[in-house]
């Protein structure tokens, strides 16, 4: 019988990483840096979310739909922020965007998951209690396209390969090993967890990683010989989506709130397989945790 493959994927914000302190606090110390001042923290709360909203309504999608993209419609965002803020014909700073554009886009604005990178790399060297023959890492999540310049500046070796990428273009990728090897956002596959598409984006993208590592014909639709495990922070994005699409969720649960879902590190040894049987979903307190489970074995940080 043939060994088993895993395919398992990540949410990203608030699983894998985490904002630096509150995001209009962010919003609002860079702001005064730039030289905006006579606001409070409130009021550019306030405003911070009424100019989400209103971009959203105008060019949903992070302006995907629109042709906008996703840093104009960022871009706009930041300008309906913070002009009611101006005074004295004052105009918007030029290096204000550039510098929210680059802390929301890197680890200067986000913290990631303790033992994240380390944890990942077990993952690809794991021999584990799974007997597993493959393992495919992605990353499907409910963001915009920066999502992967994030996780690179974590440290993450992360591959280029997303959901709209050409079979060429990941049959270039056939020579290098990723940490992270394709990410599915909802930014290009159109729609948002717990839609089962997105799972589905990741599935087709699964076929990507296997045709480009090995050459092989592309995976079948059935995928009968992958366990497809899904890892988010939200029940009812992550979980119910996840389990919608087929997939077997596991929640991350930090605060260890969730008492009623069975603990994955309460869990005896056991395949995956095995595993979901007798669970239609399992918590886990972290990723460091999970990746302890799945390799049998406490491991160092390097």
């Amino acid at each position: 019988m043939a060994k088993p493959n895993l395919l398992l994927c990540f949410d990203a914000f608030g699983t894998l990483f985490s904002p630096k302190g509150a995001v209009a606090q962010q919003y609002a110390d860079v702001a005064r840096q730039c030289g905006i001042v006579g606001f409070s923290d409130k009021e550019l709360q306030s405003r911070l979310l009424a100019a989400i909203r209103d971009e959203r309504e105008q060019s949903p999608n992070y302006g995907k739909a629109t042709g906008l993209g996703a840093t104009e419609w960022w871009t706009n965002v930041i300008r309906k922020t913070f002009t009611p803020f101006l005074r004295n014909n004052q105009t918007l700073p030029p290096t204000l965007v550039p510098k929210l554009m680059h802390r929301f886009s890197s680890s200067e604005g986000y913290e990631a998951q303790r033992d994240l990178v380390p944890a990942i790399r077990v993952l690809r060297e794991m021999k584990s209690r799974q007997g597993l023959d493959r393992i495919v890492i992605g990353v499907v999540t409910n963001s915009d396209d920066r999502v992967p310049s994030i996780l690179s500046s974590f440290g993450l070796n992360v591959s280029p390969l997303r959901y709209g990428s050409s079979a060429v273009e990941a049959s270039a990728l056939s020579e290098k090993r990723y940490d992270i090897d394709f990410h599915c956002m909802s930014y290009d596959v159109g729609v948002e967890k717990p839609d089962r598409r997105i799972f589905h984006a990741a599935e087709l993208m699964l076929s990507h990683v296997i045709t480009a590592r090995h050459g092989e014909t592309p995976v079948e639709p059935g995928l009968e010989s992958w366990q497809k495990v899904y890892v988010g922070d939200e029940f009812a994005k992550d979980v119910v989506g996840a389990t919608g699409a087929g997939w077997n969720p596991v929640l991350l649960d930090v605060e260890g709130e969730s008492t009623e879902i069975a603990s994955l590190e309460d869990c005896p040894p056991q395949t995956l397989q095995d595993l979901f049987e007798q669970h239609a979903v399992v918590r886990v307190r972290s990723i460091r945790g999970l990746v302890t489970w799945l390799t049998g074995s406490e491991w160092e940080t390097r």
